[in-house]
C-alpha cells in the first residue's frame, strides 16, 4: 500500500487496523460505503506511515524499545488483572497477545524517541512563569469557581467537519448514541480521555487538544441544568455518564448531539498568587505543553520532509477517480 524509505506496508497491516477501527466502533453489520471506507483507509495508512517514519528514526538513534521495556509496560497492564480478566480484555479488543506486544513497542519507541528528541531539551524556568503570571494575572483572579473541563462530543448532523484524527463523523441520531455509548465503554475500560477525544470527538474546536475546553465558569455550566448537575457532582478525574445537547437557538429542546465531560480540576473563587504551586505547576505544564506541540510538528515534518515515501493506495484512488 505504500513505502517509506524502502520499507513496505503492505495491504494486509491496513486491513487488520481498518478491522480493528470498525470493530472498536461498534459498527453496525451494514458495510460503509466505498467512498467512507476509502476515506478511513487513507487515514489509517497515513498514520501508519507516519508511525513508520518515526520508528525508522528511533533505530537509527538506537532508541527501539527493549524485550525488558515490552515486558515491563505489559506487566504494569495486566497488574489489576487476573489473567482470565485480561485475556478476556484481549478477546474483546479482537487482539493476539502479540498483536499486544508489537503494539507496545512501537508505542514505547516512539515515547523514547520523543523524550530524547523534544521534551529533555524544553527547560521551562522560574522567569519564564513570573513572566507569564505577570501578562495573565486576571485569569488567576477566579470570581466564582471554575471547572477544568474535557469533553467528547458526538453530533446527530450528518455533515460537519469534525477535527478528529480518524475524520470519524456520525451519520444521524441513532448513528451518534450508538458511537457516543461505544467511547463510553472505551472509557470505562480504561483508556485515555485525550486520546479517545482527539481520535473521535466530533467538536473541532478542542477535539485536537484531547477535548481540553479549559476553565469554565459555573455560571456557564447553567445554561445546561443537565449538564451542570451531572457536572457538579464529579470529582476531578471523573467522567459523566452520556449528556444530551440540546439546540438553544430553537423554540423546543432538540437533541443536536451527545457529550462525555471529564472533570480535570475544580477551583474556588478568588485571586491566585505566583507562589500558589498549583498556579506555578499550571503556567509550567501550560508552556512545557505549548512548547512541545511546537516542536513536535516542527520535527514531524522536518522527518516526512528527509523521508522518501510513496502512497500507491492514494495514487490508485486518483488513478481510478480520474478515468
Amino acid at each position: 500500500m505504500a513505502t517509506v524509505n524502502g520499507k513496505e506496508i503492505m495491504r494486509s497491516e491496513m486491513e487488520k487496523s481498518y478491522q480493528d477501527y470498525l470493530t472498536s466502533m461498534g459498527q453496525s453489520p451494514q458495510a460503509p460505503s466505498a467512498e467512507q471506507a476509502d476515506i478511513v483507509r487513507l487515514n489509517i495508512l497515513h498514520q501508519m506511515i507516519e508511525d513508520e517514519i518515526l520508528q525508522q528514526r528511533a533505530a537509527k538513534l538506537n532508541l527501539a524499545a527493549s524485550d525488558e521495556d515490552v515486558n515491563a509496560k505489559l506487566t504494569e497492564m495486566k497488574a489489576p488483572f487476573t489473567e482470565e480478566e485480561f485475556d478476556r480484555q484481549l478477546k474483546q479488543r479482537n487482539i493476539t497477545l502479540d498483536d499486544l506486544k508489537r503494539d507496545l513497542r512501537r508505542s514505547l519507541t516512539k515515547e523514547k524517541l520523543l523524550n530524547k528528541e523534544i521534551e529533555s531539551k524544553i527547560n521551562i524556568t522560574d522567569a519564564d512563569i513570573a513572566s507569564y503570571y505577570s501578562a495573565h494575572k486576571a485569569e488567576f483572579n477566579l470570581i466564582e469557581p471554575m471547572y477544568h473541563l474535557a469533553q467528547i462530543v458526538v453530533t446527530t448532523a450528518p455533515a460537519q467537519q469534525t477535527g478528529n484524527l480518524q475524520n470519524n463523523k456520525a451519520s444521524g441520531d441513532a448513528d451518534a448514541r450508538k458511537k457516543i455509548q461505544a467511547l463510553h465503554n472505551r472509557l470505562e475500560s480504561g483508556e485515555d480521555f485525550g486520546a479517545v477525544a482527539m481520535s473521535f470527538s466530533e467538536n473541532p474546536s478542542n477535539a485536537s487538544n484531547g477535548g481540553d475546553m479549559g476553565f469554565v465558569a459555573e455560571s456557564a455550566l447553567h445554561s445546561d441544568p443537565d449538564a451542570y448537575n451531572a457536572i457538579s457532582k464529579l470529582k476531578p478525574g471523573d467522567i459523566s455518564d452520556v449528556l444530551p445537547i440540546y439546540d438553544a437557538s430553537g423554540p423546543t429542546r432538540r437533541v443536536v448531539g451527545y457529550a462525555i465531560y471529564k472533570v480535570i480540576a475544580r477551583e474556588p473563587a478568588g485571586q491566585r498568587a505566583l507562589n500558589d504551586p498549583r498556579v506555578q505547576q499550571t503556567i509550567r505544564q501550560f508552556l512545557r505543553e505549548s512548547h512541545a506541540q511546537l516542536l513536535k510538528n516542527a520535527y514531524f515534518e522536518m522527518l516526512h520532509d528527509q523521508a522518501k515515501v510513496r502512497n500507491y493506495y492514494a495514487e490508485q484512488i486518483l488513478k481510478n477517480g480520474a478515468q
